[in-house]
């Protein structure tokens, strides 16, 4: 038995526990509804989630803590040199025996020691897990004989329900608060470490970046240099040539959609739009590399220009056409919720089709439309693959978008590829970048919502 399986078998005692709740209720009142507090759903509610919650609890704590048990339970019972060894390698010895257990590769040769304690965590693992198992399908049960029980026409089914999906709510909004306070703490906690290695000046205004440093203090190169100008200049130059191309090529298409396009053209074109965004991020890279590129230097060659083969203006433009369907959908959802009695009044003052569009729409819907070139620009932003296939790796400080420049997500990819030591500056500073990233990107939002909080209370 697995943890879907129990979890199915749950699901069974609970759907009994429904029906029987459901039952015990209406018959308590001879079937007459009015008599009950709650509908008779809300009583079957009440028993299957007595019947689910308990054993579901105990399948949660298995899924979190019981690898970590069968672990420790596996570490107790090896000899004293196994469990004297350092971390790392106790750790790895470790995971030669789960990987054993399930007959994978493991990093050193299958010897009888290590086949015996392969065979006790399998052994270990099964029972703990049917202990768990047990518990949780035994608890459920008793848990749903009294909730049925329970069952009466004075208790308030729908209050409790109701009460228990507010904690739920509640729960969750506390779970979405605390990871983005986990994300901002360990990017700060890591990016102070990096700093005892790097000054902060050095990291925020340097027009240098070369990570690269020595693993001995006697090779040649054993300082890196960690200014991030060059890598936050990149990003701004193909951020903004993918908006260049992208905002209006979608504003006006949703435009189009919304205000000229007949029904049947509608249903055709903006299907067919959207479907860019479905394709995945490498197939454009593909693209860049192996078309746009090669395309953008011939061109500069004919002309007489020098243009990289790696050059800015080629991710850019691909990413460009990567965002149009975003910025084409939201701002086609935004102006189609103009209400129709803006578009009549003006109308009927004698404004044209493009006044209309200029004066009132447009002002109208100016929140929604921000809004989408702000998640668009954020989606360029945080784009790697088409810049590690189309603009390569080199940080470059340079505005000249024939040339070839980096990102930060790019360098960041490129820093934490590979098994990494999180104690040299090179790997911490991808955490320092991450963190002036989130600080960028939180400031594009603050000043985004100012301006669509203004228009919002003049146009609401």
């Amino acid at each position: 038995m697995n943890s879907i399986l129990l979890i199915f078998v749950l699901i069974v005692i609970a759907t009994t526990s429904f029906i029987v709740g459901r039952r015990r209720a209406l018959h308590s009142v001879g079937g007459i509804i009015k008599d009950l507090h709650s509908l008779p759903n809300h009583y079957g509610w009440f028993s299957a989630l007595a019947g689910f919650l308990p054993g579901l609890i105990i399948i949660l704590i298995w899924i979190m803590f019981g690898g970590t048990l069968v672990d420790n339970i596996t570490l107790a019972a090896l000899g004293e040199e196994i469990r004297n060894l350092s971390d790392f390698d106790r750790t790895l010895y470790m995971n030669d025996i789960r990987n054993l257990a399930v007959q994978d590769a493991i990093s050193r040769p299958v010897t009888e020691t290590l086949k015996s304690a392969a065979q006790y965590y399998s052994r270990t693992q099964e029972n703990i897990f049917w202990i768990f198992a047990l518990s949780a399908i035994g608890i459920s049960t008793v848990s749903a004989f009294f909730g049925i029980k329970k069952v009466s026409p004075e208790l308030r089914s729908r209050n409790l329900l109701e009460r228990l999906i507010l904690y739920f709510l509640v729960v969750c909004s506390a779970i979405a608060i605390l990871t983005t306070v986990g994300i901002v703490s360990s990017l700060i906690v890591v990016t102070l470490r990096f700093l005892e290695h790097v000054p902060l000046t050095d990291f925020l205004f340097g027009l240098k970046w070369s990570p690269q440093t020595a693993l001995r203090p006697d090779q040649v190169g054993s300082s890196g240099s960690f200014g991030s100008i060059p890598l936050f200049a990149g990003t701004l130059l193909i951020t903004l040539i993918a908006l260049f191309i992208a905002l209006p090529v979608g504003l006006l298409s949703a435009i189009y959609m919304t205000e000229f396009a007949k029904p049947k053209a509608r249903a055709f074109f903006k299907p067919l739009l959207e479907l860019l965004a479905g394709i995945p991020t490498v197939v454009y890279g593909f693209f860049a590399a192996l078309v746009v590129a090669p395309a953008i230097r011939s061109s500069g060659e004919a002309i007489g220009l020098e243009i990289a083969s790696e050059s800015a203006l080629a991710a850019g433009l691909v990413m460009g056409i990567m965002i149009i369907p975003l910025i084409s959908s939201l701002s086609d959802d935004v102006i189609s919720a103009v209400p129709q009695s803006l578009r009549d009044a003006s109308y009927g003052l004698g404004a044209t089709k493009t006044e209309t569009i200029l004066n009132i729409i447009i002002p109208s819907a100016l929140p929604g439309i921000v809004s989408a070139f702000l998640l668009a620009a954020s989606r360029a932003i945080g784009e790697t693959m088409i810049v590690v296939m189309a603009a390569g790796m080199a940080a470059n400080l340079t505005a000249n978008p024939l040339e070839a420049v980096t990102t930060v997500t790019v360098q960041i990819l490129a820093l934490l590829t590979g098994d990494q030591e999180f104690d040299s500056a090179k790997t911490l500073s991808a955490f320092a970048l991450g963190l002036a990233l989130f600080a960028i990107t939180l400031f594009l939002n603050f000043i985004a919502l100012k301006i669509v909080r203004k228009y919002q209370e003049q146009y609401d």
